[in-house]
């Protein structure tokens, strides 16, 4: 029962997994199937790319006979996931307690935007929760706004914490016969993957924070551009012909400075006090990484990116999302994949970044709209073909 994106994550990647995943939606459909359209009347890339290896049915469950049928699909299910606003399924008649007396063996999954608290009712998207799980304050330059991360951590970032609550309480099944409840909360799982930062507000309690290239520290920790903010330094450099992602993001090692002087046509500095240790070079990391650029922004990104690692500096280009769409290698690896539908021909989405070897993913499309209600409802649960056109004309389903 999970709409728009943190819920419609999780149960993909389970669905990946080799879940069997009925997706339950009201008769009108997960409202994702007709935002963002880039064709008339064709579920929406952001359903698609989201609901992949799913069944679709649809339920009234605001109906008595649509109470009732929930109840059945309770009962036959291992796993119950929704991402509903705060109270939602209670009030549908469903809460907890209810859920586990149709079917002790049941997890309930539910995603919500935050803990019991002041803002529990709050409502949640992505980028709240970035603002509010320490991603925002954190991220960007720091004479500019506090900036969100293109990466959907506030939304699939969260489907991927619920996904490991469930699998763990299914396991812990197997051993106590009963299931139990899966709480995930966006701005939690946004805060677990900002845990550095947090480790960083501690330390400022000792001091400025020599790895930053800040010059004044107050008493948060500060925005610091592309700063690695690790125990080695990193900045993303430019390269030519100068477009807005002609970068590659470059790591100093202790090792790496060598090497390093001499591609930058500086092989002095390697043996410079001033510059030769990471200590020395710690309190001018700006400089340091003007010159690199100085550099690499004579070369293309890719003969940059050829030879750092021929002296196994770590290194990356800054690759767009049409590079990415191409690469053949993320094609190779099945994480760029090309997937057929009814209505649309074929989609891009990305593939099962889960490679188990006794189970490979084949990805298929994201199902209709009430795609399998004959299917779950005739072939699974029983009923007649003539209930099921009751059920269709009474607004059921």
């Amino acid at each position: 029962m999970t709409h728009v994106q943190s819920g419609p994550s999780a149960t993909q990647l389970l669905a990946w997994l080799g879940a069997d995943v009925v997706k339950l939606e009201a008769p009108s459909g997960d409202i994702t199937r007709k935002q963002l359209r880039d064709l008339p009347d064709v579920d929406s890339l952001y359903f698609t790319m989201l609901n992949c290896n799913k069944r679709s049915i649809t339920l009234n469950t605001k109906t008595e006979r649509g109470k009732e049928i929930l109840t059945e699909l309770i009962r036959r299910s291992d796993v119950m996931v929704e991402n509903f606003g705060p109270g939602a399924v209670d009030r549908m008649g469903f809460t907890w307690d209810r859920i586990k007396e149709i079917n002790p063996r049941i997890v309930y999954a539910s995603i919500k935007g935050f803990g019991d608290g002041p803002y529990t009712d709050f409502k949640a998207y992505e980028v709240v929760a970035q603002a509010m799980g320490g991603s925002m304050s954190t991220t960007g330059f720091e004479d500019g706004p506090p900036l969100a991360t293109g990466a959907q951590i506030g939304d699939s970032g969260t489907g991927v914490h619920a996904v490991a609550g469930i699998l763990a309480a299914l396991y812990q099944r197997e051993h106590t016969g009963r299931g139990q409840r899966v709480n995930v909360a966006m701005q939690h799982a946004v805060l677990n993957l900002c845990r550095v930062k947090l480790r960083d507000q501690q330390r400022l309690a000792h001091g400025p924070l020599a790895e930053y290239p800040n010059e004044d520290f107050g008493t948060e920790v500060p925005r610091s551009g592309n700063a690695s903010g690790g125990g080695q330094p990193g900045w993303a450099v430019k390269c030519a012909p100068g477009g807005p992602n002609d970068y590659v993001y470059v790591i100093v090692q202790p090792v790496g400075w060598q090497p390093i002087s001499e591609l930058i046509g500086r092989p002095e500095l390697a043996g410079d006090p001033e510059w030769a240790t990471p200590e020395a070079r710690l309190p001018k990391l700006s400089k340091m990484f003007q010159l690199i650029e100085e550099w690499s922004s004579t070369l293309p990104k890719w003969e940059v990116l050829e030879r750092l690692n021929a002296h196994n500096i770590p290194c990356g280009p800054i690759l767009s999302t049409k590079e990415i769409i191409e690469d053949e290698s993320l094609a190779a690896n099945e994480m760029v994949v090309r997937v057929p539908h009814p209505e649309r021909g074929e989609f891009v989405t990305v593939g099962s970044p889960l490679k188990l070897s006794d189970s490979p993913v084949e990805v298929t499309g994201s199902p209709l709209l009430g795609e399998h209600n004959a299917e779950v409802y005739i072939g699974e649960l029983g009923l007649g073909d003539e209930e099921l056109r009751l059920l269709k004309s009474n607004g059921v389903i």
